[in-house]
């Protein structure tokens, strides 16, 4: 049978172990059958977008290195195996990334796992700049899950502005903080989506437009607006809100930046800008699989959509970094998730 180009990619991705796959599933004692039906199960217990059929087959072609497994079937075995990518030898570590904490068996709680969890991947939050406060961020968030079923935060309100290129996974980081927090969360393109399209439409143009002047002058503009406006319609009711965008042209304003940290401050209210940082790999691989019309001119000019962004490019105020290359953030993100829901189911 020949193979197709993802395939033969896979064949030669970095640091790839397939054997490890078979390895973890023998030590858990399954079988290729029982293993895809635990792969699904996981899968639906956290929700994870894209289920995998996770067919015998299909499993047995991953440990055996035909197919890598794509960006849903990784985020599943992680949970089924309570390991990371590397753990599992999808691909090598990071500088610096822990592969040898291994997560308690979550039916053991007396011990605090789901809390080691939650502490390890909140700490996937580090410094951008030296001024940023990154451990007062993590404590945040830390308190506010602590406390959200024991009377309240104690802290003033923050607003935190989660950014990064498309395919950065900020989404989902995003998301990671409002389930550990309760603070609410406003994602810029399921809120303003039906308002960007309509305009678009109206004016002449694409509704799936994101790349031309036409949208970069006349529609983001006001497509940020409404998500800022929103915003502080939470903030001026002391609610700490969680903003999810790629605030390319904002975080990188030092003035557009002074101004809402001003705004915030008279409100009572701090800000914390995050910014995700990703490789291209990934973010390729990211924008692939959602499928998103609005990401088909990058995905079909995507050599001429990477000479428009800087991978360097970072906020111009103190600011904290979340490192996702490879997906590092978002798998740990993922158990931590996945070890709470069994605290709180």
């Amino acid at each position: 049978m020949a193979m197709t180009e993802a395939q033969r990619v896979g064949k030669h991705h970095v640091g790839w172990r397939p054997e490890k796959l078979r390895e973890m599933r023998e030590a858990h004692g399954l079988t290729l059958e029982r293993a895809g039906e635990r792969l699904r199960q996981v899968a639906e217990q956290a929700k994870l977008r894209g289920i995998p059929a996770a067919n015998p087959q299909t499993l047995w072609q991953h440990e055996q290195g035909e197919v890598y497994p794509g960006p849903h079937y990784r985020r599943a075995y992680c949970l089924l195996y309570r390991g990371t990518d590397p753990d599992l030898g999808f691909r090598n570590a990071l500088p610096g990334e822990d592969t040898q904490f291994k997560l308690t068996p979550l039916d053991d709680q007396r011990n605090g796992g789901h809390v080691l969890a939650v502490e390890r991947a909140v700490h996937r939050i580090a410094p951008g700049i030296d001024a940023a406060d990154h451990m007062g961020l993590q404590q945040r968030i830390l308190d506010a899950w602590k406390r959200r079923h024991t009377g309240g935060d104690p802290h003033r309100p923050v607003l935190v502005l989660v950014g990064g290129f498309a395919g950065s996974g900020k989404t989902e980081f995003a998301r990671f903080l409002t389930q550990l927090t309760g603070w609410p969360l406003l994602d810029k393109d399921p809120q303003t989506r039906p308002l960007v399209e309509r305009l678009l439409v109206a004016l002449g143009g694409d509704q799936n437009d994101r790349h031309t002047e036409l949208y970069r002058k006349q529609v983001r503009p006001v497509e940020y607006e409404c998500l800022m406006q929103a915003a502080f319609a939470n903030t001026r009711c002391g609610i700490s809100t969680v903003l999810t965008a790629p605030f390319i042209a904002e975080m990188t304003n030092t003035e557009w930046m002074q101004r809402l940290i001003n705004k915030c401050g008279a409100q009572g209210v701090d800000v914390f800008p995050i910014w995700v940082q990703c490789d291209l790999e990934s973010m390729h691989e990211y924008i692939t699989f959602r499928s998103a019309a609005r990401d088909s001119w990058k995905l079909q000019r995507w050599e001429e959509y990477l000479s428009t962004i800087n991978l360097d490019l970072r906020p111009a105020v103190p600011h904290v970094v979340v490192d996702n290359r490879l997906g590092a953030a978002v798998s740990l993100a993922d158990q931590a998730r996945h070890a709470i829901g069994a605290v709180y189911a």
